[in-house]
């Protein structure tokens, strides 16, 4: 007399673990995506709220903005890799599945986080904030990208440059190709040069400060910062430089609005500014300036 198979049982039902840090990262993406949002603008306030909330130290910021400015920075690259290992094209996958790959893709190829841990807390954030279902696709795309390491990808989804110099330069080095086509065309010609250009447009930004002038000072930002942290800017006189990075938006003077984030170039193109001579009076001046406004209070501080 034959017998059924036993049947084993089912594994009881896991809750998926929430890391802060992961949730935080995925949420700056998707306010870029969806709002076109600055992601210098959206991820301090996340990161305030997310001190403010309890158990995030700044090793945790620390996680959370390399994870987005990472993503962000190599995302052209990041999505050709991401095409190779799904079955459908990159436009048909949802954008917050994306952007949950996009995570984990630069948690495997551009940090040093373990492959397993990679993989399993992308996996884990998908369950969060997409669900099971496809948290499982997440899992296995992913387990794809781990296959090869990033210049493994590189040899395999960049084009040659002898048949194609901009497409292969811009997967490489993560540009569009009107950027590259653009900027090739404004150093002249030659490979090397245009490398150079590119591989510097992708290293990791130094945050720098701005004391806007009448309402803080660059000492003031030192000593708040601490010595061993900070920096006087190299050509503003009310720059100062964040040698370890660190959250900004703690500071009291940028917290009231007395100082800011402001790279020196973008300082430099003010100063210049106020500094040019005039015909007439200068009673009204026309603030021309683009988001998100740091020119303009710094023009405003000088002007008052």
């Amino acid at each position: 007399m034959s017998q059924q198979p036993r049947r084993r049982p089912s594994k009881p039902y896991r809750r998926p673990q929430k890391d802060p840090v992961r949730i935080l990262a995925f949420e700056a993406l998707r306010a870029v995506d969806e709002r076109d949002a600055y992601a210098n603008l959206v991820l301090p306030p996340l990161l305030r709220k997310a001190r403010e909330g309890g158990d995030f130290d700044t090793r945790d910021a620390a996680l959370a903005t390399e994870l987005v400015y990472g993503s962000l920075r190599r995302q052209g690259t990041y999505d050709a890799i991401i095409a190779q290992c799904v079955d459908r094209p990159l436009r048909e996958v949802d954008p917050p599945v994306l952007d949950v790959l996009t995570l984990g893709a630069h948690q495997l190829l551009g940090t040093r986080i373990p492959t397993h841990a990679a993989v399993s807390a992308s996996v884990e954030l998908a369950r969060v904030v997409l669900g099971d279902g496809r948290a499982k696709f997440v899992n296995a795309v992913l387990r794809k990208v781990a296959a090869h390491d990033l210049d493994g990808w590189l040899e395999r989804v960049a084009p040659e440059y002898d048949k194609d110099p901009e497409d292969h330069l811009g997967i490489v080095h993560a540009h569009p190709r009107w950027i590259v086509s653009a900027l090739w065309d404004a150093l002249g010609g030659g490979r090397a040069g245009i490398e150079d250009l590119l591989e510097a447009d992708n290293e990791r930004p130094e945050v720098t400060l701005v004391a806007r002038p009448g309402r803080s000072t660059a000492e003031e930002l030192l000593a708040a910062v601490g010595e061993d942290s900070a920096l006087p800017g190299r050509w503003s006189p009310y720059a100062v430089r964040l040698a370890e990075g660190g959250e900004p938006g703690a500071l009291d003077a940028v917290r009231e609005g007395r100082a800011g984030v402001q790279d020196e170039g973008s300082q430099l193109v003010a100063l210049a500014l106020a500094n040019a001579p005039v015909e007439g009076p200068d009673r009204a001046w026309l603030d021309g300036c683009a988001g998100p406004g740091g020119k303009a209070a710094l023009l405003a501080a000088l002007a008052a």
